[in-house]
């Protein structure tokens, strides 16, 4: 088979191994058997005359040729998945797929009542919504919209700065119950900490600011801000969230209130172009206005730092 006669089909299973390591495993994920998984790999070889994958007892590992490619397949993936959800839309109504990529903790714990409300206002509007602290690139259109918290710096994106989420240190009640509530910044090294186990793009603009913060060591590291808020939830010990989320939950309580002084500036983007597509500009609006809320309420609910 000539490479011009290549199906992306066959290429969306090249990406599938790639990441699972295995046929059996890539079948599974796309619904095919691994006898077609396989044939579409062995296509793939035929056409670039060399192998893609060398068979070890620990499953296919790529070779350098597939590695190669690996980022123009990406490419080709983003390119269809964006061309999926423009078929799917209206160029008049508010109908159709909108990619959504955020964070974890904001997707999490800060998106849904915003995207239920967007939703009940537009039933035929479909949202799909990644959660990853990675930055999606939007020029690329591995997504439509973003919230980021960093600063965009690429001119072809249109972006709405919401403001600043801030920071603070905080823990359960029922871990001070047991160690007690810290009184200095001295007194709070000697507790149990939670943090980061690698730097991503804002832990990296972070430390800018606060280089000191690099030097400490975290009694739990994860290196997902999702799970670092859950294990301070169970009482694993004092680590950083956003002061909105810990405002609201009366067992979670601020740290030294103020001594952390950090707050993670916020943006709405998209690409130019999608911005006169009623679909794009209206979840784009609806984000913007909700985040601004979420900013602007969301630590101003009462304090939680007094004994009950």
């Amino acid at each position: 088979m000539a490479l011009d006669q290549i199906s992306w089909d066959y290429f969306r299973t090249f990406l599938a191994v790639l990441e699972t390591g295995s046929l059996s495993a890539a079948a599974r994920s796309l619904g095919l058997t691994q006898p077609t998984a396989g044939r579409h790999i062995e296509a793939l070889e035929r056409a670039f005359g060399a192998p893609l994958f060398l068979r070890t007892q620990q499953g296919l590992l790529p070779t350098e040729k597939a590695l190669a490619m690996q980022g123009h397949a990406k490419t080709m993936a983003a390119m269809s998945s964006a061309l999926s959800r423009i078929a799917s839309g209206d160029m008049e109504e508010v109908r159709g797929t909108v990619r959504i990529s955020a964070s974890e903790v904001i997707a999490a714990e800060t998106l849904p009542p915003i995207l239920a409300r967007l939703q009940e206002a537009h039933p035929d509007l479909e949202i799909e919504l990644s959660a990853s602290d990675l930055i999606e690139d939007l020029l690329q259109q591995e997504a439509d919209i973003a919230i980021r918290m960093v600063r965009p710096t690429q001119s072809a994106l249109v972006s709405r700065r919401i403001g600043f989420v801030s920071l603070g240190f905080h823990a359960h009640r029922s871990y001070l119950d047991r160690y007690g509530m810290p009184q200095s910044l001295e007194e709070l090294t000697k507790h149990r900490l939670i943090g980061f186990d690698r730097q991503l793009a804002y832990i990296r603009d972070l430390l800018k600011t606060r280089p000191h913060l690099a030097d400490v060591t975290f009694d739990f590291r994860a290196d997902s801000n999702l799970v670092q808020l859950a294990a301070i939830r169970a009482g694993l010990g004092i680590g950083m969230c956003q002061n909105a989320i810990g405002a609201r939950e009366p067992d979670l309580v601020e740290i030294l209130p103020g001594t952390l002084d950090l707050a993670l500036e916020t943006f709405v983007v998209m690409h130019e172009n999608l911005k006169t597509v009623p679909r794009f500009r209206t979840t784009f609006d609806a984000l913007v206005a909700g985040l601004g809320d979420w900013i602007r309420t969301g630590g101003s609910k009462g304090s939680n730092n007094l004994p009950r």
